[in-house]
C-alpha cells in the first residue's frame, strides 16, 4: 500500500511540473521590481509556483516587519495600512499587478518598487 502511494505522489509531482520549467529565471534572483511583480504573480503552474508565491510572501512579510520596526522608533512611516490591512497574499497580487502597470520601475531594486508600490496604495494620511 506504501508503494502505491509512493508511486502516485511522484506521479501527481511529475505530471504538476510545467512544460517550460527551464525557462523560468530563479526565483531567487527577483532582485528588480519587475522580477519580483512576476515572482508574485507567476505564469508558471505546479510546485515552481508554489515556491514563488511562498518567495513573495516572504519578501513582502520581511519588507513589513522592517517598515513595523522603523516606525515605533519616531521615524515617520513610509505607508499607512488601513485597518484591518490586506492578507498577504492580496498584498502579493496588488504589487504584481502594480509592478506590470508600471514598466518604468521594472529595472528598480526590487526593495524600491515594493516601498513605490506600497507608498501609492497605503499613503498616510496628511
Amino acid at each position: 500500500m506504501t508503494r502505491i502511494a509512493a508511486a502516485l505522489f511522484t506521479c501527481a509531482a511529475l505530471a504538476w511540473q510545467p512544460a517550460a520549467a527551464q525557462n523560468v529565471a530563479p526565483i531567487g534572483d527577483a532582485q528588480t521590481a519587475g522580477a519580483l511583480g512576476a515572482v508574485c504573480d507567476p505564469a508558471w503552474g505546479g510546485v515552481p509556483r508554489l515556491e514563488a508565491i511562498a518567495y513573495c510572501q516572504g519578501f513582502l512579510t520581511s519588507f513589513g516587519q522592517y517598515h513595523a520596526l522603523l516606525h515605533p522608533r519616531g521615524a515617520p512611516p513610509f505607508f499607512c495600512l488601513p485597518t484591518p490591512g490586506p492578507t498577504i497574499a492580496q498584498s502579493g497580487v496588488a504589487y504584481a499587478a502594480w509592478a506590470r502597470a508600471n514598466p518604468q520601475h521594472a529595472d528598480e531594486p526590487a526593495l524600491q518598487g515594493l516601498l513605490r508600490w506600497a507608498r501609492a496604495t497605503y499613503p498616510c494620511p496628511r
